[in-house]
């Protein structure tokens, strides 16, 4: 049976403008990114959860949040701007428990608990596993100015998605080159249509919206995020 560790990253992730804060925006009274580690709560396959954030916002980072983190057992630390320095930081204080790694945008809240299963499931047989929609609509590739450059069909784009899973040996490779695996590495998994990133405060509505519409898991004992009354 795999073991996981979680990496939760704040940074705005590649092709983002870096000042997208969607991680803590407040989805009905909750910073997303509080909502993203819910996600891996009370999974015992799951042995660490690390969330990054970035060095300016560490000290606010822990007022805020220190005391609900440690107590559900979540490490933070700080590194950036880039995602791949989140990355990197986040390699080195890996679980030795851990075979594989679970990367997460922050700004993410809304998986359904099935995507994130059949993620873990996937990756026992691939290295490098991502959740992944479909684009419904054409494309319209657009120069630098903005102006339209040239039509893509839909059928041949997929939009990327969070979770995405590693054998521990491909992150820790991943993090020391600081650069993304090229995609023909990656088995792209079919995920849910929710799964929305929050840029900014007005996808909050949104978000919530997504969130209500999601499966429900089956109940188990409340998590430290419910005790503590998040």
């Amino acid at each position: 049976m795999p073991m996981f560790s979680v990496v939760i990253l704040t940074a705005a992730p590649p092709g983002q403008a870096a000042e997208a804060g969607g991680a803590y925006v407040k989805v009905d009274g909750r910073e997303a990114l509080l909502r993203s580690i819910e996600l891996f709560l009370n999974r015992d396959n799951v042995k660490q959860i690390q969330l990054a954030v970035l060095p300016d916002v560490l000290e606010e980072a822990k007022r805020k949040y220190g005391s609900h983190l440690s107590f559900s057992g979540v490490k933070i630390l700080s590194a950036g701007p880039r995602w791949s320095d989140q990355i990197a930081a986040a390699a080195e204080k890996v679980s030795a428990e851990a075979t594989h790694v679970l990367l997460h945008d922050a700004a993410r809240p809304a998986v359904p608990y099935t995507d994130i299963d059949a993620l873990m499931e996937e990756v026992e047989k691939s290295t490098a596993v991502a959740l992944a929609t479909p684009a419904r609509t054409t494309l319209v590739e657009i120069d630098e100015g903005g102006s339209p450059m040239a039509y893509h069909l839909a059928d041949r784009f997929m939009q990327l998605l969070t979770p995405q899973a590693f054998a521990k040996a491909k992150f820790v490779e991943m993090a020391s080159s600081k650069r993304e695996i090229h995609p023909s590495q990656l088995k792209l998994l079919k995920g849910s249509p929710l799964n929305v990133r929050i840029s900014g405060p007005g996808d909050a509505g949104l978000a919530k919206s997504m969130l209500n519409m999601m499966p429900k898991p089956k109940l188990r004992a409340a998590n430290p995020f419910e005790e503590a009354q998040w």
